[in-house]
């Protein structure tokens, strides 16, 4: 079982929320904690932990920083947490995410992967405070990024200082950029099985109508559960040799990403995905993180499931 450490900007676009269902859904995956970043990080905490409750879990959830490094203004939807309930009263911890990082890391040196699945502000700022913790990282699985074309993608761009600082700091590092999160798709049938699976299903499947009416859409790409699932599954995907990533800082290319081949470099990235399997896998999981706690609940006959 891997011990891992979500870094997330759960809230805005809901492949975050889908991301931590999935993970919840994840018998080898032991979810330490997880961690807010970028804008309301409160409000982005409380609404993590009220996904665990509907999963009938306890999570430790810290709120990081709420500004990016690059000084570059958040992007804030407007939606965040609106389809939930007294999110207020979710009980999250006191402490802030870099610090919370270092200490954990230095009590399990080697022994915690971390997925960032939104700027890396919390990352980078933890290396500022403690270099050394680039080390203790067992793994480090980033969504980010847009290799091959002119594309910048919304973690990076939005705080390309930490991009840099993160991705040069020499941490074993899997990044899954737009190029194949684009690749996978969710749409009717299986926001139909999500909505299907108990309380976490219904509230997840509401955040995913939610987005798809903010874009005027009817699907959706799950780009954080493709990264998160890199971990999970790595048979279904295909990764490039060890390299170095190059971030651009400032100006309209704002966190463009470059990758090169490089024996002594510490990042791969993903080259290819088995699309239709990795959509399949992320519903999957989904559905079993609510439909376990359903039927123990006896919301659901477990029959039926």
């Amino acid at each position: 079982m891997r011990s891992l450490i979500l870094d997330t900007d759960i809230g805005s676009d809901v492949d975050d929320a889908m991301a931590l269902a999935q993970l919840l859904g994840s018998p080898e995956i032991d979810l330490a904690e997880v961690h807010t970043v970028y804008g309301d990080t409160r409000l982005r905490a409380q609404l993590a932990r009220r996904y665990g409750v509907l999963a009938g879990r306890s999570l430790d959830v810290v709120p990081g920083l709420a500004e990016p490094l690059s000084g570059r203004e958040v992007w804030w939807a407007g939606h965040e947490g609106t389809l939930h309930d007294d999110l207020s009263e979710e009980t999250i911890s006191a402490d802030s995410a870099p610090e919370r990082l270092v200490a954990r890391l230095r009590e399990q040196p080697g022994e915690l992967d971390v997925a960032a699945i939104g700027p890396l502000t919390n990352v980078a700022a933890a290396l500022a405070l403690e270099p050394q913790a680039a080390w203790w990282i067992r793994h480090l699985w980033v969504m980010g990024g847009s290799f091959g074309d002119d594309v910048c993608e919304h973690n990076f761009k939005s705080d390309d200082v930490a991009a840099r600082a993160v991705l040069n700091a020499g941490i074993p590092t899997t990044i899954t950029g737009l190029e194949i999160t684009q690749q996978v798709t969710i749409e009717a049938a299986r926001l139909e099985r999500i909505r299907a699976a108990g309380p976490l299903g219904a509230a997840l499947g509401a955040d995913i109508e939610q987005w798809w009416a903010y874009w005027n859409e009817t699907w959706n790409v799950p780009h954080d559960p493709v990264a998160v699932l890199a971990l999970s599954r790595p048979e279904l995907f295909t990764f490039s040799k060890l390299g170095r990533v190059s971030i651009e800082v400032g100006g309209a290319q704002a966190g463009h990403s470059t990758f090169a081949p490089d024996a002594d470099g510490t990042v791969r990235i993903v080259t290819a995905v088995e699309a239709e399997h990795v959509a399949e896998e992320i519903t999957a999981r989904i559905v079993a993180a609510g439909t376990a706690y359903a039927v123990a609940r006896g919301e659901i006959d477990g029959d039926r499931t």
